[in-house]
């Protein structure tokens, strides 16, 4: 009985813990180009679709004329990867916050 008390506290607590994932402000100003949003967002993940269609998503971690480095790849956290940037087609950016646990 007891373990069973201790064990719905600490679940309770677990989900109390809840965050949110933060957003950020987005916006196209004149002259951005794929290397300038990159850019802007070194440090922080992105998804980078392909012109094949396929998705990358990632920590920007270097951005070149010519490459993109992206680390802390989703699902393949011990990756990283370097793409062309004229292979790039779209650049998505998370601009809402979604809550996550805090386990």
């Amino acid at each position: 009985m007891r373990i069973n008390l201790i064990v719905t506290f600490l679940l309770l607590a677990c989900l109390g813990m809840a965050t949110a994932v933060q957003a950020e402000n987005f916006s196209v100003k004149p002259g951005d180009t794929i290397q300038k949003i990159l850019e802007e967002r070194t440090g922080k993940r992105v998804t980078l679709r392909l012109q094949g269609g396929e998705e990358l998503t990632g920590k920007v971690r270097t951005v070149t004329k010519e490459l993109v480095q992206l680390g802390e790849l989703s699902g393949r956290d011990f990756f990283d990867a370097v793409v062309e940037m004229n292979r790039i087609s779209a650049v998505i950016v998370l601009v809402k916050a979604i809550p996550i646990s805090g386990i």
